[in-house]
């Protein structure tokens, strides 16, 4: 653990502040679930927690099966960070965080199917803005929340994604949302 010089009291109500700082470098925005965690030693620790992260090892076979399917680069991720992957594209997207685009694009529930150098095409992951040509992106609904998205994604073919893909996304999307609430 690092520390951070950074002392805060606790109110009458029990609350602690999370400094600015601290919600901005660890990317917490407000609404934001934090997991809590106690150790043998006394330590509180604060963790942003995933819904999507549950799915773990099923979402990660879920892609495999789907990318198998359609040959091209099927990836999940939640509000922050690609969490499954498979395909090309496997190895230089999963675990990095989420470019600003695709996380106002969850944000907005928008989904897009889009082609590099389109309006509407948006990069999917930080510092690698040009790996991906193009993108279909469908947002992940859980009890009315916006918790992640199915992206499948061709870093060779600049050619828009067609019905079929357009499909499994949303049948992708559809099922995860549901395995949510369950």
């Amino acid at each position: 653990m690092k520390a951070t010089g950074i002392v805060r009291r606790i109110d009458d109500l029990g609350r602690v502040v999370v400094p600015k700082e601290i919600r901005r470098t660890l990317r917490i925005r407000e609404g934001d679930p934090l997991e809590i965690f106690t150790d043998k030693e006394g330590e509180i620790i604060l963790k942003k927690y995933s819904p999507m992260g549950e799915l773990g090892t099923f979402a990660q076979q879920y892609v495999d099966a789907v990318a198998a399917t359609l040959g091209k680069t099927v990836a999940i991720c939640d509000r922050d960070q690609i969490i499954a992957a498979y395909g090309s594209l496997k190895k230089e997207i999963l675990g990095l965080p989420l470019h600003k685009g695709l996380e106002e694009v969850i944000h907005n529930r928008t989904s897009i199917c889009g082609k590099i150098g389109e309006k509407e095409f948006v990069p999917i992951v930080l510092g690698k803005e040009d790996l991906i040509k193009s993108e279909l992106i469908q947002i992940i609904i859980a009890e009315g929340d916006a918790i992640g998205a199915i992206l499948i994604l061709d870093g060779e073919n600049e050619e828009k994604m067609g019905e079929i893909e357009k499909k499994v996304a949303v049948i992708a999307a559809n099922f995860l949302g549901h395995q949510m609430e369950l």
